[in-house]
């Protein structure tokens, strides 16, 4: 399944809000996989300095992923296709 990063804006965001807000992206794409909307959160990285936060998602198109955003109350800036790769994915 394709891959989407989630860019956000977060500014003034606590590491309590932040922990809220990714249970509710979990929450939220259990709910639609479960409805028959193949979609999934995988991780998220902060960066304070710059108040972003980029996430993670799996999902059958980045309109899925639009959409659990959305149903999330979860603000975006945008959202791309991404490619992951891993030091172990190297040899």
């Amino acid at each position: 399944m394709p891959q989407y990063l989630v860019e956000r804006h977060l500014p003034g965001i606590t590491e309590e809000q932040l922990g809220a807000a990714a249970a509710r992206a979990k929450g939220t794409t259990t709910a639609m996989s479960q409805e028959g909307t193949p979609v999934g959160y995988l991780r998220s990285t902060f960066v304070p300095s710059e108040e972003k936060c980029y996430c993670l998602f799996e999902g059958a198109s980045a309109e899925a992923v639009e959409r659990a955003q959305v149903r999330a109350e979860l603000p975006f800036d945008r959202i791309v296709e991404a490619r992951h790769l891993a030091a172990e994915d190297l040899g």
